[in-house]
């Protein structure tokens, strides 16, 4: 019986290892052999989570021709795989990726990193803050003293909270969108609110337009759902949407959602203006799309002269076109599960019949606990606070990486969490290999594209600042050096840095 649970094909796989740029080697550095290379090349594809792990590759004559090689460095780079425990074999089977014994499986999104980790290891990776105290005490404290009316219930809510659900409306009608709490679910974070649209909207096969780049964790969520991706490109900087490949992706592709972050986008920081709204929304209602409009970092202006443009539901009165997520998760804390969908009634009644297949409702406490946020003051209060922290995180970290690795560009984003940056020709996927090993966990620039894209970049979070972020800094030009140079840490560990 095969071990293999999926499968790669030879033109894939060559497009995958067609994207990892090298710098072109310095006087003394030896290239790898042919052979090496490809084997280092699906090595950090399966370390990345871009191939999964028990996933068949082509047989050797398939990749030999797709990437115009011998067959004989094909065998040689799945011999060597297969030494150091990357591939198993089994004839008539055909050879799967798999992980060493002792190895963790790798994830395909962005993992938090485990908290015993965080001694010796600096965790770039997962854009979320610490809770912003003692607003997580104050609320939890409340929830606590609105529970005991709703312990007496069977505690399923699968639309929510009926005072959370008027609570979030009430939100969007002081924002100039009239709403009802019809409108609204409550779901379990803004990944189960993205989730439960794909299931309703896009089937096994559907077409779904998403920014190129966009953020990794949705894109893993659209794969692993059955969707079929179709990337539309950013404008240059942070100037937010190419209006003009968007209205031809919509045309052309016709699918059947699009998935946007008009609000300090993730991973680019890209804040899209009202023009760019209006006329997104105006595409996609000519195209039959249901545009998803990730709202999660709306509240997270950072500079005091920012201007929030309406929200993109807001150029949809009818609401037949635009679907609004929203979350506590990177304005308050990460592990506030609670997020929320605003939609016409009719979909929100199929979006709530549709739970009972899936996790039947969100926490009650958590929801009080934001209730009572929104309710009393203190979520404006801890968002300010969110929004001091982060700007002080960005700052620091810019002067730092920009100290350290002046080679590196990159435009300052006035909201959001994260810094996507050039990193001067060297390839992200190695940067984040090579960062893993003297101590700083770094996302590769492909986790947010399609097929390979973006290899060339890597994400940087405002989730450190003043000593961490320079030691982050100098741990990442550390990393740098070695991609430069093909070579090694020397054997030396990351030293242990606390907080």
């Amino acid at each position: 019986m095969a071990q293999w649970t999926s499968a790669v094909g030879a033109a894939q796989l060559a497009r995958l290892l067609g994207s990892q740029q090298d710098r072109p080697a310095g006087p003394g550095t030896r290239r790898p052999p042919a052979y090496r290379a490809l084997a280092d090349g699906i090595r950090l594809l399966v370390l990345e989570g871009r191939v999964p792990v028990a996933a068949r590759l082509p047989a050797e004559r398939e990749l030999a021709l797709a990437l115009s090689v011998s067959r004989t460095t094909v065998a040689a780079a799945y011999e060597a795989l297969r030494g150091e425990g990357f591939l198993e074999s089994r004839r008539g089977a055909g050879s799967w990726t798999a992980v060493p014994a002792g190895n963790p499986v790798p994830a395909r999104g962005l993992e938090p990193l485990p908290p015993e980790a965080l001694g010796s290891m600096i965790d770039l990776g997962c854009a979320a803050l610490p809770a912003p105290e003692p607003w997580l005490t104050r609320a939890v404290q409340g929830a606590l003293e609105e529970l005991p009316p709703y312990a007496h219930t069977h505690g399923d809510y699968p639309a929510g909270l009926p005072a959370l659900r008027a609570m979030i409306a009430d939100r969007y009608t002081q924002r100039g969108i009239a709403t009802m709490p019809e409108q609204i679910m409550v779901t379990t974070g803004a990944m189960g609110a993205i989730d439960a649209i794909c299931h309703l909207f896009g089937g096994r096969g559907e077409r779904i337009a998403v920014e190129s780049p966009s953020y990794a964790n949705i894109l893993q969520l659209m794969r692993e759902a059955g969707a079929r991706l179709v990337p539309v490109a950013m404008a240059e900087g942070l100037t937010g949407w190419d209006l003009d490949r968007w209205r031809q992706v919509l045309r052309e592709a016709a699918p059947r959602i699009a998935y946007v972050v008009a609000d300090f986008h993730n991973p680019t920081g890209a804040l899209a203006d009202e023009d760019q709204r209006r006329r997104l929304v105006d595409a996609a209602r000519s195209a039959g799309t249901v545009l998803v409009a990730d709202e999660t970092m709306s509240e997270l202006w950072l500079d005091e002269d920012v201007e929030m443009p309406r929200p993109v539901c807001g150029f949809d009165p009818a609401g037949s076109t635009v679907i609004t997520v929203g979350s506590a998760s990177k304005a308050f804390w990460a592990g506030m599960r609670i997020g929320w969908v605003r939609a016409a009634p009719d979909v929100i009644r199929s979006l709530v019949a549709a739970r009972a297949y899936a996790d039947l409702g969100t926490p009650v406490l958590e929801q009080l606990a934001v209730n009572w946020l929104f309710g009393t003051g203190g979520w404006e209060e801890a968002v300010e606070l969110r929004r001091t922290q982060a700007r002080h995180n960005r700052d620091e970290l810019v002067s730092a990486v920009r100290r350290e690795l002046p080679g590196w560009e990159f435009e300052v984003p006035r909201g959001g969490l994260t810094l996507w940056v050039r990193t001067g020709g060297l390839s992200g996927s190695r940067l984040a290999e090579a960062g893993e090993r003297v101590g700083v966990r770094v996302p590769s620039g492909p986790r947010f594209g399609v097929d390979g894209a973006f290899e060339g970049y890597v994400r940087l979070p405002f989730t450190v600042g003043g000593a961490v972020a320079e030691e982050a800094a100098a741990r990442l030009a550390a990393a740098a050096r070695i991609v430069e140079t093909g070579g090694t840490t020397g054997g030396e560990a990351p030293r242990t840095f606390v907080a």
